[in-house]
């Protein structure tokens, strides 16, 4: 998802808040998760929704004003409660300026309590698994 940095996301020093960083890859994320539901309204009928448990991030170059840099968001099913999902920020050329390592539960919000197995909830659902993992 190509992405153009703004004036107003930027810090004193001219270059990318870091908090937007992390703005850039929900966004990305959402659309990915929102592709891959193929217009399944399966989360919202059960009352269920990702969310965000933990994230790393690792600054690799500066991005400054009027770049567009392309996010990306990559789903890594294990077993458990949880998932991981891999996210990329690249300048152009390819150039990575950053990549986070998240950890995503998908939440029932009555019982306020993570699903078991992410991973089978989506197929259940019908989401293409293979849009959120690239395989």
């Amino acid at each position: 998802m190509p992405i153009k940095v703004r004036l107003y996301e930027l810090d004193p020093l001219g270059h990318l808040n870091h908090a937007v960083y992390h703005s850039y890859a929900e966004v990305a994320r959402i659309e990915a998760l929102d592709q891959a539901a193929r217009g399944s309204t399966a989360l919202r009928d059960q009352n269920v929704a990702p969310v965000l448990l933990a994230s790393q991030i690792n600054y690799r170059r500066e991005i400054v004003l009027g770049e567009t840099v392309e996010v990306t968001a990559k789903a890594k099913f294990g077993t458990g409660k949880t998932f991981q999902m891999e996210q990329n920020i690249y300048k152009a050329d390819d150039v990575l300026a950053a990549d986070l390592t998240l950890t995503i539960g998908v939440m029932d919000l009555d019982r306020r309590k993570l699903i078991q197995d992410p991973r089978g909830f989506f197929e259940r659902a019908g989401y293409d698994l293979a849009l959120l993992t690239g395989e």
